[in-house]
């Protein structure tokens, strides 16, 4: 399935709370799709039914793909591909764990459209959607990291038989908060489905006679709209990984956000300056001699050390290097939105901020105006702000790193700030400042 293929290519991510049941969705999924041969799944029936886990075959599905991903060049081992009647779609799978935010918030800021999983089981949504809870958090983010393609799978129908009140009670309560976080509900579609039984993937089910829209296949093609090709602005690539590949040297993988990258084309990465050639350019272990935005891509960098680049470095072209930011070079201008803090932040408070791939403390320098949830600015130089405020703040990251303009680069300039395992606030860099800046 090579880029050539002339299908629109999306990025896609599966989120939700933890054990709502998203390996195990999209491994039947896979399957069903004709990614997975019957033979692998039965391999895999074998080995779970002897641990005493047959509902776990079709969730080894994305982690034995992981590991063979591994083995392979370039591209990062949550990645796998396939293809609608509309697209060409790459899966990002998002590990579920507890400590999975940060690969959640970077696997999804690497994605155009997001699978939101949710169990429809009594307890398990409420879990979800509790304060702190996943389905919650990774809602927020996913609109914050510019994803407004966006569809709902109720889980688990087979464990509530079926039951027309369960799918209703979910989507009514999701529904108010997907409005109030700014989704527009005539865009997502609520697909009552079973990962484990496969009602409502591929092929629609007998066992819910009442619902009468898409499966979730149906819904890819429906619902997903392409994303436009910023291929007219400056190259950036955030870095997701770096990797020592023998016979081949140092690759960065990472996912075009703006710009055209040719092979041979000469590169710098910030903030540690870097100059170099872009030797040779993969996506799913086949060359590409030009990488366009939303590839994922492994490049083959010419005489840079492993050790020298890191995840959230940034890759531009040399005419026009990506922004550097922090002590001593620049401080930025944010827009902050607190979702939820405890008491409320003044000056010096230093949370972490996550932002495309990268992940950095950064210190709140000055509190500059506060606004109304209107826009209309209510309070100039606020002592501090609080849970449901919204201000512009003047931000330093503790060290250099790349950040944009939102309104130049999206994927760039938009961040989440969490702290205490906990989403705080979300925001957009508005301007870069002086490093002196106040």
């Amino acid at each position: 399935m090579s880029r050539q293929s002339k299908k629109p290519h999306i990025n896609l991510v599966v989120i939700g709370h933890v054990d709502h049941g998203k390996s195990t969705m999209m491994g039947h999924f896979l399957y069903l799709m004709g990614s997975i041969d019957e033979r692998t799944i039965e391999k895999y029936r074998k080995e779970a039914a002897e641990i005493g886990r047959e509902s776990w075959a079709f969730a080894w599905v994305l982690d034995t793909l992981r590991e063979e991903r591994a083995r392979g060049l370039t591209i990062d081992p949550t990645y796998t591909k396939f293809e609608t009647g509309k697209y060409y779609f790459t899966l990002i799978d998002c590990p579920g764990h507890r400590d999975f935010i940060k690969n959640m918030i970077s696997g999804t800021s690497q994605a155009d459209a997001a699978i939101l999983v949710v169990s429809a089981k009594p307890n398990e949504f409420e879990a979800g959607f509790s304060r702190g809870g996943q389905t919650r958090e990774h809602a927020i983010l996913a609109k914050i990291l510019g994803i407004n393609n966006l569809v709902v799978c109720v889980n688990k129908m087979d464990a509530v038989d079926y039951k027309k009140e369960a799918y209703e009670y979910v989507k009514e309560e999701l529904s108010k908060f997907l409005r109030q976080i700014g989704y527009n509900l005539e865009k997502v579609p609520f697909i009552p489905v079973s990962g484990l039984k496969g009602d409502n993937l591929v092929e629609k089910s007998q066992n819910m006679p009442w619902y009468d829209g898409p499966t979730l296949k149906e819904a890819l093609d429906k619902y997903i709209e392409p994303p436009p090709q910023p291929v007219d602005k400056p190259l950036r690539i955030p870095i997701g990984k770096v990797i020592k590949i023998t016979g081949v040297g140092t690759v960065a993988t990472g996912r075009v956000a703006t710009g055209v990258l040719k092979a041979g084309d000469k590169v710098i990465i910030n903030p540690p300056q870097i100059k170099t050639v872009a030797a040779s350019i993969e996506m799913h272990h086949q060359k590409l001699e030009v990488a366009y935005p939303g590839d994922n891509i492994g490049i083959n960098l010419k005489g840079v050390a492993v050790a020298d680049i890191k995840r959230g470095d940034v890759i531009g072209h040399e005419t026009n290097p990506p922004t550097v930011v922090g002590p001593e070079v620049a401080r930025i201008l944010a827009r902050v939105s607190v979702v939820w803090h405890p008491t409320s932040i003044a000056a010096g408070y230093t949370p972490v901020l996550h932002a495309h791939t990268l992940q950095i403390a950064a210190k709140f320098v000055k509190l500059k105006a506060k606004y109304a949830p209107t826009g209309e600015k209510v309070e100039d130089e606020p002592a501090f702000i609080k849970t449901g405020d919204t201000a512009d703040v003047i931000l330093e990251p503790i060290k250099k790193c790349v950040l944009e303009k939102a309104a130049e680069f999206p994927q760039l300039g938009r961040f989440a700030i969490r702290d205490m395992g906990q989403l705080i606030a979300v925001g957009i860099v508005r301007d870069i400042l002086p490093p002196d800046a106040e």
